[in-house]
């Protein structure tokens, strides 16, 4: 009597499954895991370094929002003792002489738009 059963239409063989594995060189083989480590660990180093990198980046842009909030804070303690800060000051009239300088280029932007439309 045969060992073989039948499942879904095909004849099935008793015995090993699966592919059968390959002769392969050990050395070879040994040598390519190695490599694959390598490469493996050289690929962490840079993700580490990358992230390192990353966390010192934020951590210098917290410490600079750190300060200027601190700048804010003294701001508006100055300012509800009703001192105006010389800084906020500054700021005032910066934009001031900019809304000037602004509408100024505006005036003078419109101004030769309408010289060169004509010249032709």
């Amino acid at each position: 009597m045969d060992d073989s059963k039948v499942v879904g239409g095909k004849v099935k063989k008793p015995g090993k499954r699966g592919r059968k594995p390959a002769k392969i060189d050990l050395k070879a083989k040994l040598e390519r895991s190695r490599q694959s480590a390598r490469e493996c660990r050289a690929r962490k180093k840079l993700r580490y370094q990358y992230l390192e990198e990353l966390v010192s980046s934020r951590e210098r842009a917290i410490c600079a929002l750190r300060e200027e909030l601190e700048m804010y804070k003294q701001w508006c303690m100055a300012m509800d003792q009703g001192k105006i800060p010389s800084e906020i000051k500054a700021l005032l009239t910066g934009e001031e002489q900019s809304k000037s300088q602004q509408n100024l280029n505006r005036h003078t932007k419109a101004g030769k738009t309408d010289a060169n439309s004509n010249s032709w």
